[in-house]
């Protein structure tokens, strides 16, 4: 009966109900997480200097600028769901896209969601109202605390959010991504208004080494590793292209201003850092952002950071479900995975099945604790593989298919994906030499893909010749 009904009522698809400002708010509020926050401590450790700190910085932004123009013609010629998969699908073939949606959906987007999600818990946990997150809340049959549960209810709430509406989720993201703007700009403004006074040097610590640092082009890369994690997120908008007004517009529109606009507060909030706390210091604090405000407004200060760093990953976490629910959705939508996952709700026009089952999986790594970071530091370097392999398939569509309508035909062809791809190439090199057995366990999840899109493939046939 319900085969029936399918054929006899027109199937729901996904609203595209994005306008430009909700899929900008996507770009800039997915990649602004607690990296700013964070990673300038392990810069000043990889480089040693303020200047290569800057430096690292800025090729970061330049890296993920590139890879922006070149995912905004992907997105602009292809703007359905699932994005990278899309493109490396049509590019390279089923089994290619389906090994990378495959490491997203079985490692990537849930490892990042309750990556994203312990990491609001324990930034709620500096505020000694909610010092009791440590705490067991449950001790059979394995313990709990109340943070985990805490995790777990932010990402069933954000995961519900987007279920009952990709609208909802957009306003939720523009909202609250313009409030974190404002507290980045608020930090910002205290840390060069008030360091003169505070720290009695100023400018003079741009001029600042720390002596311990790694140094060197290994040193370096380690410290834009650390830059590109912090600018990493920018290609979640193309998952959800699908459901973007006017996607030929507004794809490269909100690609390249949210990632400019990531970039220009990046370089901001790092500048006001470093304008309070000289470079020794940097190196050897947890949190520098924080420490630096602290400095000039004591602890009222150190709480707005935490308070900004909250804000910070509520936002991300909000754009890692909204992204990532996408993939399996349009894997199944192909005939190579669960059908059910192809499912569009009939009211909310969402992929519903998919948020839920990637909801769950999240769910069950944040019940592991600690242990599932050892799942997403597995799927680092796939990550960047399947960056790698996503940017170049802008050379395969100008090859292959030249006169197919391009909306937006990407500036510095072929230069600028050509150095994008060679940098995530050089990357993934640091990447393995740095921690091989993780990267190699990661392909090994890849590979493992192998036999499942075997076994979905002779499922798909079998329909078809029935």
């Amino acid at each position: 009966m319900p085969e029936l009904s399918r054929q006899t009522t027109t199937r729901p698809e996904l609203a595209r109900d994005l306008g430009v400002s909700h899929a900008a708010a996507v770009v800039v509020g997915t990649i602004i997480g607690s990296g700013i926050f964070l990673v300038p401590a392990e810069m000043m450790q990889a480089v040693g200097s303020a200047k290569l700190v800057y430096l690292a910085w800025l090729v970061g932004g330049l890296l993920s600028f590139f890879g922006a123009l070149t995912y905004a013609e992907l997105g602009a010629m292809k703007p359905q769901a699932g994005g990278e998969y899309v493109y490396v699908r049509d590019a390279y073939g089923p089994l290619a896209g389906f090994l990378y949606a495959w490491t997203w959906f079985v490692i990537a987007k849930p490892a990042s969601v309750a990556t994203v999600a312990t990491g609001l818990v324990r930034i709620l946990g500096t505020f000694s109202i909610f010092s009791f997150f440590s705490d067991k809340a449950i001790s059979a049959p394995f313990t709990i605390t109340w943070g985990q549960l805490v995790a777990i209810a932010a990402a069933i709430l954000i995961s519900y959010l987007n279920y009952i509406g990709v609208k909802k989720a957009g306003e939720f993201q523009l909202l609250f991504t313009l409030l974190k703007v404002a507290i980045i700009l608020g930090i910002v403004a205290v840390c060069f208004s008030g360091a003169g006074s505070a720290t009695g040097r100023g400018w003079a610590n741009f001029a600042g080494t720390f002596s311990g640092a790694k140094g060197g082009i290994a040193g370096f890369m380690a410290a834009l590793v650390a830059a590109l994690w912090a600018y990493d997120g920018w290609n979640d908008l193309n998952m959800v292209a699908g459901e973007v007004k006017q996607p030929e517009r507004n794809i490269p529109i909100a690609l390249i201003a949210g990632v400019a606009t990531v970039g220009i507060l990046y370089v901001l909030m790092n500048a006001a850092v470093q304008y309070v706390l000289p470079a020794d210091v940097i190196a050897r604090s947890p949190r520098p952002a924080s420490d630096a405000v602290a400095l000039i407004m004591g602890r009222t200060g150190a709480s707005i950071v935490s308070l900004g760093m909250a804000i910070s990953m509520l936002v991300t976490l909000n754009g890692t479900i909204m992204s990532g629910a996408r993939v399996p959705f349009a894997v199944a939508r192909d005939g190579y995975f669960f059908s059910a996952l192809a499912e569009v709700h009939p009211r909310f026009h969402t992929p519903s099945v998919a948020i839920v089952l990637q909801a769950l999986m999240s769910i069950a790594l944040l019940l592991l604790g600690a242990n599932f970071r050892q799942l997403f530091s597995l799927a680092i370097f796939a990550e960047w593989l399947f960056y790698m392999i996503a940017g170049s398939t802008i050379f395969i569509f100008r090859w292959r298919i030249p006169n197919a309508p391009r909306p937006y035909r990407m500036f510095g062809y072929p230069v600028v994906p050509a150095v994008f791809i060679a940098v995530a190439g050089v990357l993934l090199y640091y990447t393995f030499r740095g921690d091989w057995p993780n990267s190699f366990c990661g392909l090994l999840v890849i590979l493992a893909g192998v036999p499942v899109f075997a076994w979905f493939r002779r499922q798909r046939r079998a329909r078809v010749s029935s």
